[in-house]
Order: C-alpha cells, then sequence, then structure tokens
C-alpha cells in the first residue's frame, strides 16, 4: 500500500502571548533527536522531553510534528551552511577554500557528530519519496552546496590555483556525492582519515 504524503499546517504560535522558551534553544534540540533517530521514529514524547517543554507549549508554537521538524530542517541547514562557509573563508584562494569545505565535511562527518548523522542525508532517505515539500527542500539545500562548491572552483580558475580544464559544475556535483557519502559513512561509524580522503578528492581538481 502507497503511503500517503505527510501533511501539516504551517507554524503557528500563541498570538498576543510573548514566547517562554528560546525557539533556537528548542529547535537544536528538537534537531539533535531528528538526526540520531530519524522522523518516523521520533514521537511527540520524545522531542518534548529533549527540547524540555510540556506538550502544551509545543502545540502552541507549532502545529503537530511535522511542523516541528520543518522548523527543525531550516535552523540546521541554515547552521551547516553558516559552517561551510566559515571553513571556506579561511582559505586563500579557490581551491584552498575547496579543500576546507571537503576538510570540514569530514570532521563533521567523525565521532559523536557524525554518529547523529546528517539531516538533509537522513531527510532525502527517509522522506522525499513520501512529502514532495520536504523533498523540494532536500533538492535545494544540495543545489545550494554544489553551487557554492562550483563557486569555489570558479574562483580558484580566476586565481590561477585551479585549472581552466577542470569542469566546474560536473566536478561540484561530483564533491557533493562525496560529501553526502561521507556523513553516510560517518553515521555508520567507519573511520574517516581527514588528510587521506581530502588529498584523494583534490585530485579531481589538478
Amino acid at each position: 500500500m502507497q503511503k500517503k504524503p505527510l501533511r501539516s499546517q504551517p507554524v503557528l504560535r500563541a498570538p498576543g502571548r510573548p514566547r517562554e522558551f528560546d525557539m533556537d534553544t528548542a529547535l537544536d534540540r528538537a534537531v539533535r533527536v531528528f538526526r540520531e533517530r530519524g522522523y518516523h521514529a521520533t514521537s511527540i514524547g520524545d522531542l518534548t522531553a529533549a527540547m524540555r517543554l510540556a506538550t502544551g507549549s509545543v502545540y502552541k508554537a507549532f502545529r503537530d510534528k511535522r511542523a516541528v521538524f520543518l522548523a527543525a530542517f531550516e535552523r540546521y541547514t541554515a547552521r551547516r551552511q553558516e559552517q561551510t562557509r566559515s571553513a571556506a573563508a579561511e582559505g586563500n584562494n579557490g581551491r584552498e577554500r575547496v579543500r576546507n569545505v571537503l576538510r570540514s565535511y569530514v570532521e563533521y562527518s567523525r565521532g559523536s557528530e557524525g554518529r547523529r548523522g546528517c539531516l538533509v542525508v537522513g531527510s532525502a532517505i527517509e522522506l522525499s519519496a513520501l512529502d514532495s515539500e520536504i523533498g523540494a527542500r532536500v533538492i535545494a539545500q544540495l543545489r545550494s552546496n554544489e553551487n557554492f562548491i562550483a563557486s569555489l572552483i570558479r574562483e580558484g580558475q580566476a586565481d590561477g590555483s585551479i585549472p581552466d580544464s577542470v569542469a566546474a559544475d560536473d566536478t561540484a556535483r561530483l564533491m557533493i556525492c562525496i560529501t553526502q557519502g561521507l556523513r553516510v559513512v560517518g553515521k555508520a561509524r567507519l573511520p574517516l582519515e581527514a588528510d587521506r580522503l581530502v588529498a584523494v578528492a583534490m585530485k579531481l581538481l589538478a
């Protein structure tokens, strides 16, 4: 039997009353639960416990579990985007910036952070085929990441650190496959050695 798409109303908040909790902190806690357990295995009870909120407070801020998830997804992707761009900014040219992005992905795929998993990857696997809105958000995030890497490659070609012969768009797509694969491997708890893996991936820019 085909599963019905997940549906919910947009995030709603009680009018006329000040919020009694910090939304970003609560969403960060929800993100962790969704990353570790996935969407379907997470209950409202799991979320209220993790967010340290009463059930009534959650329902005043959100319509249902899906609404919590959508807000958590946006919070997660915004923070990861900021982290990735901060890592890239430490490089002195396009090539170094690409290397820093790859190294950042390896680091976030290791240890306890890696074991929690990536919410984008998890959503792509668990929800994209069932929920068109979430699927569209996953695609948009992957394309944003891909376009960012392609822009760094073109920056490197402009500053001479990356050969003009490198196909920026195709190479960026392959690097997205690599980075998202790193998150899967990290979730599976396989060891990841940053220097060796990044060195191999950087050969795509030779």
